[in-house]
C-alpha cells in the first residue's frame, strides 16, 4: 500500500480546486489536510503539499509563506505572473520544491516537444507561426500560460527568447507581419475549457499541430500526479517535464 501523505488546496472553491477535491477524493494513498481561498490563513502543519490553482497573487503570497516555513511543497496551477512576481516564486524555489506549470495536461506536455521539434526543422524565414487559444469567458489572462509555453517552446526551436520574437497584436493598419515572428490570438466565450492551437505556415501549405481539453479533470489528474511527485523532491523550481521524466530531475 503506498503511503498516505497530505494534501492543501488553494483556491479550494473554484472549478480547478473543486476538481482537484473530485481527483483526490477518489485516492487512497491521499488525505485533504486543508481547504482554503484567498484571504484565509489555514494552518498548513499538517501538509506535505499544496495544490494551488488561484490567481498570481495568491500564488506569490502563498509561496512566500510556505518559504518562510520551510514548506510545504507547492504545485502552482495559476498563470498571469508578471517578471516581479516570477522573481519571488523563483526565490521561494530556493526553500522549496515548486511545480509550477501553465498546463498539467499530459497532451499539451507532448505537444509542447513537437512545437519545437517543428519550429527547429522548419525555417523561420518560409515558415509563419501563430499561436491562438481559447477559453471560458471568465479567464482573466491572455494569451494563456499554455499558449506562452508553447511561444517558448517554438522560440527555442528557432534558438531565440519569446521576447525577441513575440509579435504585437494585429489590430487597424499595421506594418506587413515581420519575418520570424511568432504570433498569438485569444478567444474568451461561455465555458470553454481550453483549445490551443499552433499553426505553421509557408506560401505553399500549413501545417497544424493542436489540443482540446474536454474535461478539467485532465488537469486535476496532471496536477494529483504532480504533488505526488513533488512531495518528496529537493529545494527546486520544477515543471510538468520533471515530473513526466521528460528531462532528468
Amino acid at each position: 500500500m503506498s503511503e498516505l501523505f497530505h494534501v492543501g488546496i488553494s483556491g479550494a472553491r473554484g472549478k480547478m480546486g473543486r476538481a482537484v477535491d473530485t481527483v483526490l477524493d477518489a485516492r487512497s494513498d491521499v488525505m485533504v489536510a486543508a481547504r482554503f481561498d484567498w484571504g484565509e490563513t489555514p494552518d498548513l502543519s499538517r501538509c506535505d503539499v499544496v495544490i494551488d490553482f488561484s490567481t498570481a497573487e495568491a500564488s506569490v503570497a502563498l509561496a512566500t509563506a510556505c518559504a518562510a516555513a520551510g514548506g510545504p511543497a507547492l504545485v502552482i496551477g495559476s498563470t498571469g505572473f508578471s517578471p516581479e512576481q516570477e522573481a519571488v516564486l523563483a526565490g521561494a524555489a530556493d526553500t522549496i520544491a515548486i511545480v509550477r506549470s501553465g498546463n498539467f495536461s499530459l497532451g499539451v506536455n507532448i505537444l509542447i516537444g513537437l512545437v519545437e521539434h517543428a519550429a527547429l526543422r522548419l525555417d523561420a524565414r518560409d515558415w509563419d507561426i501563430e499561436i491562438t487559444e481559447a477559453h471560458h469567458r471568465r479567464k482573466v489572462d491572455s494569451p494563456s500560460g499554455t499558449a506562452l509555453m508553447l511561444g517558448e517552446a517554438a522560440a527555442n526551436g528557432r534558438g531565440h527568447d519569446l521576447t525577441d520574437l513575440r509579435s504585437p497584436p494585429y489590430d487597424g493598419v499595421a506594418e506587413p507581419r515581420e519575418t520570424g515572428k511568432i504570433g498569438f490570438s485569444s478567444i474568451r466565450a461561455g465555458g470553454i475549457v481550453g483549445e490551443h492551437t499552433v499553426l505553421f505556415a509557408s506560401e505553399d501549405e500549413v501545417l497544424t499541430l493542436s489540443h482540446s481539453a474536454i474535461d478539467r479533470s485532465l488537469f486535476a489528474k496532471g496536477a494529483v500526479a504532480a504533488a505526488a511527485w513533488v512531495r518528496t523532491r529537493r529545494p527546486g523550481l520544477y515543471d510538468m517535464q520533471d515530473v513526466l521524466g521528460f528531462r532528468q530531475a
